[in-house]
């Protein structure tokens, strides 16, 4: 019905997303949170986002 942007950029979402979790996480590292926590938080952030982003839920 409506014209849809069908070509995803999987790479510039993956890239969108992983600069925001980064921003967040590095802030929860300099108040104490262990890097591999933080790393594990962007990661699997990153590709909910990047699912979500391929399925049109956002």
């Amino acid at each position: 019905m409506y014209n849809k942007n069908t070509d995803k950029d999987i790479l510039g979402a993956a890239a969108t997303a992983a600069v925001g979790a980064g921003v967040v996480t590095s802030f929860a590292v300099s108040q104490g949170q262990p890097p591999l926590i933080a790393l594990l938080i962007t990661i699997i952030s990153t590709l909910f986002a990047v699912i979500c982003h391929q399925s049109d839920l956002i």
